[in-house]
């Protein structure tokens, strides 16, 4: 018996059957306790991106720690290397000037966009701008905002009611959205929360040119467009920092987490745009929010080094070619009579669909007795998300993988 909760587990079954404990990780593959090696086909959790075991950013955090480990950022306190972080981030944000509000994880950013989205209209003397709005399929953090905004109802069964100010549209229709604002009234929508692609609702790519009309939608009746990049974000989108570059969507407000550090210390960071921001650097205007390890220095340690492996080691350019190898090698699966369809061929992410979703969880067990460590994601979607340091003849050896679990 272990003290340990999971996350997203049926504990019953964990106390039965056992956890797959992970003891060490170097590049793309990890070992168990038993010293077995699997290639790592999630990178984590999405987050990975560098590679496990990258020595300097352990040694970033090391200096870091022994200088000050963190102090907080409230008032006008700040630290060096947190500093250092935001004006980085700044340099490389989908707009120009961004400031950088810094979280502890994705949740914390998704739920920090909700209360700004509505200060900010506050602040423009339209309070009745309150309802945030997401969309089917999308995962959006497991705190109260983001589970209330999120299109996976599962996720909020047993809580009762969470947030009213909360409304879900269709996942790939912009006309839904459309529906809902002539329903409603714009005058009464705060924002609209994206992610360019579905992640944890099943991994589902946005139709040609709906991210554009989404983005046209919400400046045309006001609304503030937030793009959920914690998945996304930093690389995985293939060819550039964020999707919100490469499909110049220029966001209102853009969450992030996950890739800042790859994981290898929690942060996030709300990317905030400067029409956004204005009313707070205005002076007299007090936003009462912020986490004690907002901006944790040892974490903005990790997460420069963590750039500078991505910038040093042309990892953007390796996402985009992940982006096209994952399309071509996974290609095959898709006429196997188990898999409905493969969704790839945007950023460093796929879904082998399963046919009968509940084959998910017991495929997931037997990829690990053919050499990978994988994860079901949505209804029956077998989620890749590789390090961006995988190696073409390891696409390879992941797909035999998983057509060796497949049977």
């Amino acid at each position: 018996m272990s003290a340990l909760w999971h996350g997203f587990a049926d504990m019953g079954a964990v106390e039965r059957d056992g956890a797959f404990v992970v003891a060490r990780g170097e590049g793309a593959y990890i070992w168990d306790e038993a010293g077995t090696r699997y290639l790592d086909a999630t990178a984590g959790l999405w987050f990975t991106n560098v590679g496990h075991g990258r020595a300097e950013i352990a040694d970033a955090v090391a200096a870091q720690l022994r200088t000050i480990a963190h102090y907080s950022n409230f008032g006008d306190f700040a630290e060096p290397t947190t500093q250092l972080l935001a004006e980085k981030l700044a340099t490389i944000a989908p707009v120009p000037d961004s400031k950088i509000f810094f979280t502890s994880g994705g949740s914390d950013s998704v739920d920090t966009a909700a209360k700004l989205a509505r200060r900010y209209w506050h602040e423009m003397g339209r309070p009745d701008k309150t309802i945030v709005v997401g969309r089917q399929r999308a995962y959006h953090g497991m705190h109260v905002a983001g589970t209330a905004l999120a299109g996976i109802p599962v996720n909020r069964e047993g809580y009762g009611e969470l947030m009213a100010d909360a409304r879900t549209v269709e996942w790939d229709d912009a006309k839904s959205l459309l529906a809902l604002i002539e329903e409603i009234g714009a005058e009464r929508i705060a924002a609209f929360f994206c992610e360019p692609i579905i992640g944890a609702g099943g991994i589902y790519l946005p139709p040609d040119g709906y991210l554009a009309e989404v983005r046209r939608i919400c400046r045309d009746n006001d609304i503030l467009f937030v793009v959920d990049e914690v998945v996304t974000g930093f690389g995985r989108i293939g060819g550039s920092w964020f999707a919100s570059s490469r499909f110049d969507l220029e966001p209102d407000l853009m969450t992030t987490a996950k890739g800042l550090t790859s994981g290898y210390v929690p942060m996030g960071a709300v990317f905030i745009a400067p029409r956004i921001a204005e009313p707070f650097f205005s002076g007299g205007v007090w936003w009462r929010h912020g986490y004690t390890y907002g901006g944790h220095a040892g974490a903005a340690a990790a997460a420069l080094a963590n750039l500078e492996i991505v910038e040093r080691e042309g990892l953007l350019n390796e996402a985009k070619r992940l982006e096209s190898t994952l399309h071509n090698k996974l290609a095959p699966l898709a006429e196997h009579p188990r898999v409905a369809e493969v969704r790839s061929g945007l950023g460093a992410v796929a879904a082998i669909q399963l046919a009968d979703p509940s084959e998910g969880l017991p495929l997931v067990k037997t990829l690990r007795a053919h050499g990978v460590s994988g994860r079901a994601a949505g209804q029956g979607a077998m989620q890749i998300s590789p390090s961006f340091v995988m190696t073409d003849d390891q696409v390879v050896e992941l797909v035999a993988g998983f057509t060796a679990a497949l049977g």
